[in-house]
């Protein structure tokens, strides 16, 4: 198993690779991404220990044809891979435990974790061995970026969405979501959904000027260091997740905060990226806020 460092002591783009469902889209994606920032592309797949309950025989069997079924899938995402952008530098990597758990160690060491969607129940992610998106969205060290749809690049100019409120977790979104756009040459719309019925001590025009102006601010320290991204502010009435879910049907991606403070806006970040796993229209970004110190 190579080092998730090993090609010149860059971090990588890491994507998970299912040996069932990962698709061209999302090896696309991340062999577009790491070829945009200059990084190696690390494919890693995870084979699960085996099951107690089998018998020895049954069990040395039915692992070696897990990590044959894995090897299988590699060679092909690695090929698709170095046949789009042949200069990448490519490795792979086999695992052997609970997918979730394989990727967040990888997050440690990686620039992005990127994973395709199963398509998985509410109830299906919570209680499947097999659910990555939620438990590496909750965990990774690093962002992570789920390829549940295309990016939408046919929009003129094409867009980034990111959704704040203020919280430490938004910020950090907002950092990813400008940097994302100044590498596509696209614009960036910032997004601020209330609800009014949080707000009960302020009349409705006050909110939205308040709203406005804690945007505003938010954002100004940030667009400077990016000052050829167009930035447009929007203050939104309405539920987080249906809000910007509508926001990405014509999006590159959806880029959101791990985790929010919830506070008067009600822009709850933990609940708001895994509805968006189930409605957004592109690729959704969580981000996770930086430790101490690195903010």
């Amino acid at each position: 198993m190579t080092s998730p460092t090993s090609a010149g002591g860059r971090q990588p783009i890491v994507l998970g690779v299912d040996a069932v469902t990962t698709g061209r889209m999302t090896d696309a994606w991340a062999a577009d991404e790491a070829d945009r920032r200059g990084l190696p592309l690390r494919l890693v797949h995870a084979v699960p220990t085996p099951a107690h309950e089998l018998h020895a025989y049954g069990e040395g069997r039915y692992h070696k044809a897990l990590r044959e079924r894995g090897d299988e899938a590699l060679d092909r995402a690695a090929s698709a891979a170095r046949e789009r952008h042949p200069a990448l530098t490519v490795t792979t990597a086999v695992a052997e435990d609970v997918p979730a758990l394989v990727l967040c160690r990888e997050s440690a060491h990686a620039a992005l974790v990127v994973l395709g969607s199963r398509g998985l129940s509410r109830a299906e992610e919570v209680l499947s061995t097999y659910s990555v998106t939620v438990p590496v969205g909750a965990q990774a060290h690093c962002p992570v970026v789920v390829v549940r749809e295309p990016e939408h690049i046919t929009q003129d100019p094409p867009y980034v969405v990111v959704g704040v409120d203020g919280s430490p977790s938004s910020v950090a979104a907002l950092d990813f979501a400008f940097d994302a756009a100044a590498r596509r040459s696209a614009a960036l719309r910032a997004l601020w959904v209330w609800q009014s019925q949080l707000i009960s001590r302020l009349d409705e025009a006050t909110a939205v000027r308040t709203l406005q102006r804690l945007l505003h601010e938010t954002t100004a320290g940030r667009h400077h260091l990016h000052p050829d991204v167009s930035l447009t502010h929007e203050v939104i009435r309405g539920h987080p997740v249906e809000e910007l879910a509508k926001a990405s049907e014509h999006a590159l991606a959806v880029v959101v905060g791990r985790r929010g403070d919830g506070g008067f806006t009600g822009m709850r970040l933990g609940s708001v990226p895994h509805g968006l796993l189930h409605r957004a229209h592109c690729p959704v970004v969580i981000v996770p806020t930086p430790p101490q110190g690195r903010h």
